[in-house]
């Protein structure tokens, strides 16, 4: 090719040597120089085609396939385009969202080739982060789909990583579909202390402000998108109050003071805001502080036992982990069995409402059932607990995030059966729950029914029974 451009080139410099240099002849000698279109070109357009006619019709001929569902048809057409145009128009993504779709159609039909679809997936997903750009976008798609789709191919170490580099390149305002799932890892990371307490503060702070920007700003369907980030994140952010220091106070006296306001009469409320305002590292001298301790000396307090440590006290004060310690080491000097239920009881709240750890607040909740089995309150907890991991379990809503209601009514029909004087408590709680269970249409087009058993893994792992949300 070069060979045969370079001789008539040579001629016409020879040429023009020996001619005038008019305006004619200068564009003449233009006109007859061809554009080059480099095959070798990774980021090639329609226009960059060696036949830019047929990489357009074949992109449109795909598409038509698609629309009539023939994946075998539409893919040798997009492999055509792939090939000598992926970034279509320069404008779009679409050629290589479309492979990535081709392949985990095939993936899906076939699995026994998962392993050579998905290095396929990941190279498209390489080139359109090559050749697209768009800020974090691509890498925000790549690891949404390590975390959701193939979650066992990279750590979660690793995709946090991906999460965090395309919060980066899109300036630290993060795309609403990297929320949810980066903030999964960044509270499970950070609570194995993988992810610094700084590092976790701050993107804390921009998961945050995302939401409250998002929630201001959005418009028609992203209004739902932004919703559903509001519901999960926040919720699942709450198991980071479990490190000390790791929010301010103003953090706990907006959340919990209106709490004991709407119930200033309420003794598990009064106790829970001045604690939680004492873990905050409020000011002794906030009027905040100085109202709901009135309330608790007032209202709560009891007296300490004339020897040994108070555990009121310390649970008052904020003092979570000492609380359980204190409770503990009184535990082999109570010879009551209805007092150590009391006690073990109370060790269950603390990992529950303050410390965030739900599997030992069950242990501690069961071991209170086995002490007095015909107490309701330890039963109630579990089924809040079980209540509570939608967020834990899955994305906040659907199906996994869902099931977790129905453990948790198993424990408040067990609470009434048991202990008829919480009968009011789990009937609220009961009907309050019953809205977010899956309706009739997800049960069925999941092809079970209700009444079947089922079992709801995570950190629950328990047998229920389907049950549908109510018309």
């Amino acid at each position: 090719m070069m060979t045969r451009l370079f001789i008539p080139l040579l001629t016409l410099a020879l040429l023009a040597g020996c001619t005038p240099k008019t305006p004619k002849a200068t564009t003449e000698t233009t006109n007859t120089v061809p554009i080059q279109k480099d095959p070798n070109k990774p980021c090639k357009t329609f226009d960059d085609a060696v036949n830019p006619d047929k990489a357009l019709d074949e992109f449109v001929l795909y598409k038509d396939f698609l629309k009539a569902n023939d994946w075998d048809g539409a893919f040798t057409k997009w492999q055509y385009v792939y090939q000598n145009a992926p970034n279509a128009d320069g404008k779009r993504s679409t050629v290589y969202t479309d492979g990535i779709k081709f392949y985990e159609q095939f993936m899906a039909k076939d699995s026994t080739k998962k392993e050579e679809y998905l290095k396929e997936i990941l190279k498209i997903y390489d080139a359109m982060e090559k050749c697209m750009g768009d800020g974090g976008h691509v890498t925000g798609l790549k690891a949404f789909d390590y975390f959701f789709k193939y979650p066992t191919r990279i750590s979660k170490e690793e995709q946090y990583k991906l999460f965090k580099e395309s919060i980066t390149k899109d300036s630290d305002k993060p795309r609403y579909f990297v929320l949810n799932p980066f903030t999964s890892l960044l509270v499970d990371l950070t609570l194995e202390e993988k992810v610094s307490v700084a590092e976790a503060q701050k993107y804390d702070r921009i998961i945050r402000e995302a939401i409250t920007k998002g929630l201001a700003d959005c418009e028609g369907k992203d209004c739902e998108n932004w919703k559903i980030i509001s519901e999960y994140a926040p919720a699942r952010l709450e198991a980071l109050e479990s490190i000390e220091g790791f929010y301010p106070c103003d953090y706990y006296s907006n959340k919990y003071y209106p709490l004991f306001k709407a119930s200033p009469d309420d003794c598990e409320v009064i106790t829970t805001t001045i604690s939680r305002l004492k873990w905050g590292k409020c000011d002794a001298n906030d009027p905040r502080v100085k109202e709901v301790d009135a309330a608790y000396m007032a209202k709560c307090y009891e007296a300490p036992p004339s020897t040994g440590p108070n555990c009121n006290e310390l649970l008052r004060n904020g003092k979570y982990r000492d609380a359980v310690k204190c409770l503990e080491d009184a535990l082999p000097n109570i010879s009551s069995n209805s007092d150590k239920a009391r006690y073990k009881y109370l060790i269950a709240q603390i990992y529950f409402s303050y410390l965030k750890n739900y599997p030992r607040a069950r242990q501690y909740a069961r071991e209170a059932s086995s002490l007095r089995p015909s107490w309701g309150d330890p039963y109630i907890l579990v089924g809040l607990l079980y209540a509570s991991s939608g967020p834990i379990c899955g994305p906040g809503r659907g199906w996994d995030s869902q099931v977790v209601v129905w453990p948790a009514i198993d424990e408040w029909q067990k609470a009434k059966n048991v202990d008829p004087s919480v009968a009011g408590k789990a009937n609220k709680l009961i009907g309050q729950y019953s809205q977010y269970m899956p309706d009739k249409a997800e049960i069925f087009q999941r092809l079970k029914k209700v009444g079947d058993s089922f079992y709801v893994g995570c950190w629950i792992q328990e047998s229920t029974i389907i049950r549908a949300k109510p018309e």
